[in-house]
C-alpha cells in the first residue's frame, strides 16, 4: 500500500488496562435496567435533594457562574467546608491553604496518590474493600495491600495489620463508615492505625463520605482529629451521598498545607475544578441546613437498613447487620449459582432485585456467598425490593 508499513505491534493497550475492568457494580445496574428490575446495586441514593442545594445551584447558573473556579473551589464552600469539619470533624483546616474542592471524593483520591505515592509503592488496605480505592491505585502503578477484616463482626486483626507492613508501605487507608460492610471505625481502633502510622512514618488516607450515616448511636470518628494525626492524614470526603446528589460530583479534602498544594496542581491537571455552579449549591446546603437535617438522615436510613434486613433474614439471607453507611453484605448461600456474580444474575432473575457480588469487595477466592444490597433507595423503590426479596424461593 504504497510503500507503507502495516505493522501495528506499537497499537496496543497499557500494561494495566487487562487489569482494571468495568466495575460489577456498573454491569448489575446496567443488567438491572435492562430487565427493569429494583436496583439495590448501586450507590446512586436517588432520594430527594435538599431544596436550597437545589434553589441555589439554579440560581448560580442563571447568575453566569458557569466558568472554571479557581482550582481549590470557590471561597463560599471552601469557608462552609471548614465550619463543618471543624464543628462535626473536630478537624481545623485553613479555607485558603488546607481545603481543595474536588470532582467527587474519586476524584479527591486519584489526585492525592499523585501527588503523593510512586510506581511500586505500597498501600494497605482493610478487605472486603472498596474496588475503586484498589483500582486507582493500581491504574497509578501502586500495589494495594488488603488485610482482612473478620467476616460479619469485621474486627480488625491489627497483628495481620502490623505484618502487612513492608519498607515500601507509604499509606494506609480507612474508609470509615465502610462501603461495603457499614464498619464504623471506633476510636480505639483509630487510636491503633495512628500508632503505627507513626511507628512507620506512614500517610493516612481517609474516605469518609457517609459520615452522617450512623446507626445505633454509632459515634464517627476523624483520624485527623487524633493527636499527632493533622499532618500525616488526608481527609476525604463530599456531599454526594449526604445531599443526594451523586451525579454533582462535588468532593473535597482537606490536608496540611505542605501537602495541599501538590494534590491540588495534579487534580486541576485531570479535572480543572469541580463543576462551578453546583458548588454554589453544595455552598448552601452546608451553609443553610439544620443540625436536624443530619440527625434526621441517621434516623431515616437506620428504618430503611431494619426494613432492608429484616426481608433479607424472611428471605433466608443472612445479613451482616450495619453500623454505618447504606449498604447490606448478606449470605447468599441459598441462592443458585457457583460464583457470586450468577448467585447476583439469577437472585435478580427470580425477584428482580440487583446486587453486586460479593466479590468485587474481596480478594480472590474470598465473597463468593456474598452479595451487597444498597437501601440508600426511595422508600416505595425499597419496599417494592423487600416485598420481592421476602417471596424469594430459591
Amino acid at each position: 500500500m504504497n510503500g507503507m508499513s502495516t505493522a501495528t505491534e506499537k497499537l496496543r493497550l497499557s500494561e494495566i488496562s487487562p487489569r482494571i475492568i468495568q466495575s460489577e457494580i456498573r454491569s448489575m445496574t446496567v443488567e438491572c435496567d435492562r430487565l427493569g428490575g429494583v436496583n439495590l446495586a448501586q450507590g446512586v441514593c436517588d432520594t430527594e435533594i435538599p431544596s436550597p442545594v437545589v434553589q441555589h445551584a439554579i440560581q448560580a447558573i442563571r447568575d453566569g457562574h458557569n466558568i472554571y473556579t479557581r482550582l481549590d473551589g470557590i471561597a463560599h464552600l471552601r469557608s462552609a467546608i471548614a465550619r463543618k469539619l471543624a464543628q462535626y470533624n473536630k478537624i481545623h483546616a485553613d479555607p485558603e491553604s488546607e481545603i481543595l474542592v474536588t470532582s467527587g471524593a474519586t476524584g479527591a483520591l486519584y489526585a492525592t496518590c499523585l501527588a503523593l505515592l510512586d510506581p511500586g509503592d505500597e498501600v494497605i488496605l482493610f478487605e472486603p474493600f472498596y474496588g475503586y480505592h484498589v483500582n486507582t491505585l493500581l491504574s497509578l502503578r501502586v500495589q494495594p495491600q488488603p488485610v482482612p477484616l473478620a467476616m460479619h463482626t469485621w474486627q480488625i486483626d491489627f497483628d495481620a495489620l502490623r505484618s502487612a507492613i513492608t519498607p515500601r508501605t507509604r499509606a494506609i487507608i480507612v474508609n470509615s463508615p465502610s462501603n461495603p460492610c457499614g464498619k464504623v471505625f471506633t476510636r480505639h481502633e483509630l487510636e491503633q492505625i495512628a500508632s503505627l502510622a507513626e511507628e512507620h512514618d506512614l500517610f493516612i488516607l481517609t474516605d469518609e463520605i457517609y459520615e452522617y450515616f450512623l446507626f445505633d448511636g454509632t459515634e464517627h470518628i476523624s483520624p485527623a482529629s487524633l493527636p499527632g494525626m493533622a499532618e500525616r492524614t488526608i481527609t476525604i470526603s463530599g456531599i454526594s451521598k449526604t445531599f443526594s446528589i451523586t451525579g454533582w460530583r462535588i468532593g473535597y479534602l482537606a490536608a496540611h498545607k505542605r501537602w495541599l498544594g501538590p494534590i491540588g496542581y495534579f487534580h486541576d491537571l485531570t479535572y480543572v475544578c469541580a463543576p462551578s455552579p453546583f458548588q454554589y449549591g453544595a455552598a448552601a446546603g452546608l451553609t443553610e441546613l439544620p443540625d436536624s437535617f443530619y440527625q434526621g438522615l441517621s434516623a431515616e436510613y437506620q428504618a430503611k437498613r431494619d426494613m432492608l434486613c429484616s426481608a433479607l433474614s424472611d428471605a433466608g439471607l443472612t445479613p451482616s447487620v450495619p453500623r454505618g453507611a447504606y449498604y447490606v453484605l448478606a449470605d447468599v448461600s441459598r441462592v443458585p449459582g457457583a460464583t457470586a456474580r450468577e448467585k447476583a444474575r439469577n437472585l435478580l432473575a427470580a425477584t428482580g432485585v440487583a446486587a453486586v457480588a460479593g466479590t468485587a469487595f474481596f480478594s480472590a477466592g474470598r465473597g463468593e456467598n456474598l452479595l451487597r444490597f444498597c437501601f440508600a433507595k426511595k422508600e416505595d423503590d425499597l419496599r417494592r425490593a423487600c416485598h420481592l426479596l421476602q417471596h424469594f424461593q430459591p
